[in-house]
C-alpha cells in the first residue's frame, strides 16, 4: 500500500450539540473558529485529496464550507447525539461515499478538539499506514502519568492500591514501562476496516508519537483556555 498512490479523503465530525462547551465547533479561538483548525491541517497535508465535513448543525456546514471544506451530506440526527458512538458516523460517511461512486482507499479523521495538530501529524499517520500492515493508525503522547507506579484503585473505605502490578513492584518511575494517552490528533484507518470493524481497536492498530504542546484536547472551558494559551505562543503573541 502506497500513501501517495491510494485515495484519501480527511475528515472532520463535528455535531451542533456541545455540553461541554456550548457551540464548541464553531467558537472562535485566538481569531478564527475551531473547526477551521481540522479543515486547514487537512487541506495541508501531501496525501488528503477531499476534505469533507459531517454535522447535522446547518452553521457548522455553512462555516466549515466558508474554510474551504466540503459538505456533501447531512449527518443524521440519531447519529449526533451525545450517546452515539463516532465510529457509526465514521461508516455513515463512508456509505454516502459508497453511493455517490467515491469511496477513498484510506480514511483520514482530524477531530476539532485538537487544534494544535500540524499537517505532518496526519502525513506521518498515512505513511505509517501505507508502510505497514497496519488497518488503523492513531495519535498518542506520552502520558504523565502510570499505571505502574503512580495511578491507584480505591475502594469504599479508602483503601487504595497501584492499579498494574509488576513482579518487584516499581520504586522509580523511570523503571516503569512507558505507557501513553490516545489523543484526538489524528486517525487514519483503511476504509474497508472501518466499514466491517465493530471496535476500532480490534484490528491491527499502530501509532504515531507526537508532542504534548500539539496534543491538547479541548472538552472544557479549561482546554480551551490552555489551547488559546499555546496558539498564541505559537503565535508569538
Amino acid at each position: 500500500m502506497n500513501g501517495g498512490d491510494n485515495i484519501c479523503y480527511g475528515y472532520v465530525f463535528a455535531r451542533g450539540g456541545s455540553k461541554g462547551i456550548p457551540g464548541k465547533n464553531i467558537r472562535p479561538l485566538c481569531g478564527k473558529p475551531l473547526i477551521a483548525y481540522s479543515i486547514e491541517a487537512l487541506k495541508a497535508s501531501r496525501h488528503v485529496r477531499r476534505v469533507i465535513v459531517s454535522t447535522d448543525d446547518e452553521n457548522i456546514a455553512k462555516i466549515a464550507a466558508e474554510y474551504g471544506a466540503e459538505v456533501p451530506f447531512k449527518r443524521p440526527a440519531e447519529l449526533a447525539s451525545d450517546s452515539s458512538p463516532e465510529i457509526l458516523a465514521w461508516k455513515h460517511a463512508l456509505s454516502e461515499a459508497e453511493r455517490e461512486g467515491a469511496m477513498p482507499d484510506i480514511f483520514v479523521s482530524a477531530p476539532t478538539t485538537s487544534p494544535l495538530r500540524e499537517p505532518g501529524d496526519i502525513d506521518a499517520a498515512v505513511d505509517m499506514l501505507a508502510r505497514t500492515d497496519a488497518d488503523i493508525v492513531i495519535s498518542v503522547t506520552p502520558s504523565s502519568r502510570s499505571p505502574y507506579f503512580n495511578m491507584v484503585t480505591r475502594d469504599e473505605a479508602g483503601r487504595s492500591r497501584i492499579f498494574a502490578e509488576l513482579p518487584g513492584g516499581v520504586d522509580r518511575r523511570q523503571d516503569a514501562p512507558l505507557v501513553y494517552d490516545m489523543t484526538t490528533v489524528v486517525y487514519a484507518a483503511k476504509s474497508r476496516y472501518v466499514k466491517n470493524c465493530r471496535s476500532l481497536m480490534e484490528g491491527d492498530v499502530r501509532s504515531i508519537i507526537v508532542p504534548a504542546e500539539r496534543a491538547a484536547d479541548i472538552d472544557t472551558q479549561l482546554d480551551f483556555d490552555f489551547a488559546e494559551f499555546l496558539i498564541r505562543r505559537r503565535m508569538g503573541i
